[in-house]
């Protein structure tokens, strides 16, 4: 078992200072495991909304939970929406507050319930799968080919990772996108999540996919923005700045599980992956991935401009701005756009991360950092 002890003293931090904590994340990332460690299964303070038997006891939601101390869970909260306005008034009771963790699937809908009704109650905590951080930096190449679904990563084999991976993505298409009121035939989602899987890493454009799908650009637009609410898409938005050059405006969307976008474009094994024109976009959604989960920021963005310079990442610290340059290369340099970027958007620093093994200053406020350094916290920016 693969320890995530920063995350469940985040967890048990988030639940001493406030009565709800929200964690969100995409199915079997290991919400369940951590919620566990909390509050045991078969504890009558556990209830799993999956399971029939938790369904029937929150028949009547206020008469089961209010004689309830301590720390309570519910698991797999987006399949009961009416449950929100009672936990508002356990939340608001004065005499023994019972301290609420509730566990979602990735569901806009839910951030938005949770949001309205436990307003000023609620902490949120959004979780993946494992990171450099958790593994270590030796899991590197594994964690990028196999994704970092607990049961992916950790098959016994390469091909049993990716017959997870395979009734993964089916079982979200056609078992839960529908259970959270979804209304979009799998197969359309299908054909769409694997178009978009050959626009990892770029701009977007709904144009093009709907041209090929037979729809409106519109309709594009919904079936991206409902991958990006089940957490399987990020969409990086663009970071303007007051220069005269023409900056894009559109988000770049990626794929956000490395093992999910191999398998979704037919890589398998290790050679297909190194061989495939995608294997860079691929590494660069990877790194993006664990410098988020690693580096501590307030908001992500990139940086691009129709001339042609560009940033992979930028992050706020409050009013600081960092950048990140993510590069597949033995010996990465300074690029026009990184001395453009330092120039126009104010970066404090930049970090080019890259598969090397030695830090090396590149020049003036620029340094590269092995991708291995983000198996330890806040290692770009080391003295930030």
């Amino acid at each position: 078992m693969i320890a995530r002890d920063a995350l469940l003293d985040r967890i048990r931090s988030s639940l001493e200072r406030n009565p709800v904590t929200v964690l969100t994340g995409p199915r079997q990332s290991g919400k369940t495991t951590l919620a566990r460690e909390l509050v045991p299964e078969d504890s009558p303070n556990y209830f799993d909304l999956e399971d029939p038997l938790s369904l029937g006891r929150l028949a009547e939601p206020r008469t089961a939970l209010d004689p309830l101390r301590g720390t309570i869970v519910i698991d797999e909260v987006q399949r009961r929406p009416d449950l929100f306005p009672v936990l508002r008034l356990l939340a608001d009771r004065r005499k023994d507050p019972a301290r609420m963790l509730i566990l979602g699937s990735a569901s806009g809908d839910l951030m938005r319930q949770s949001s309205e009704s436990l307003a000023g109650r609620a902490e949120h905590i959004e979780i993946g799968g494992f990171t450099l951080t958790e593994l270590g930096s030796s899991a590197r190449d594994r964690l990028w080919r196999r994704g970092a679904f607990p049961p992916a990563y950790l098959a016994r084999s390469d091909a049993e990772s990716a017959a997870w991976r395979r009734q993964f993505v089916r079982a979200l298409l056609e078992r839960d996108l529908p259970t959270w009121g979804v209304r979009v035939p799998a197969v359309a989602l299908h054909r769409f999540w694997s178009m978009l899987a050959h626009f990892h890493g770029q701009t977007w454009n709904a144009s093009a996919p709907a041209q090929a799908l037979d729809v409106n650009p519109s309709t594009t637009r919904r079936y991206l923005d409902l991958l990006t609410d089940a957490l399987m898409v990020r969409q990086l938005h663009p970071w303007f700045v007051n220069i005269k050059k023409r900056q894009v405006k559109s988000p770049k969307v990626f794929i956000r599980d490395s093992g999910l976008l191999h398998q979704i474009l037919g890589l398998e094994t290790e050679k297909s992956i190194l061989s495939h024109p995608k294997v860079g976009a691929s590494w660069e959604g990877f790194v993006i991935e664990q410098v988020l989960a690693s580096e501590p920021h307030d908001d992500a963005f990139f940086w691009a401009t129709h001339q042609g310079a560009e940033i992979d990442l930028i992050l706020r610290r409050g009013e600081r701005m960092f950048g990140v340059e993510c590069k597949r290369t033995d010996a990465p340099t300074v690029t026009p756009s990184i001395r453009t970027a330092l120039e126009d958007v104010g970066l404090e620093r930049i970090a080019v991360v890259y598969p090397g093994s030695k830090r090396v200053m590149l020049g003036p406020r620029v340094e590269a950092v092995p991708l291995e350094e983000l198996g330890r916290p806040a290692a770009l920016f080391l003295e930030a």
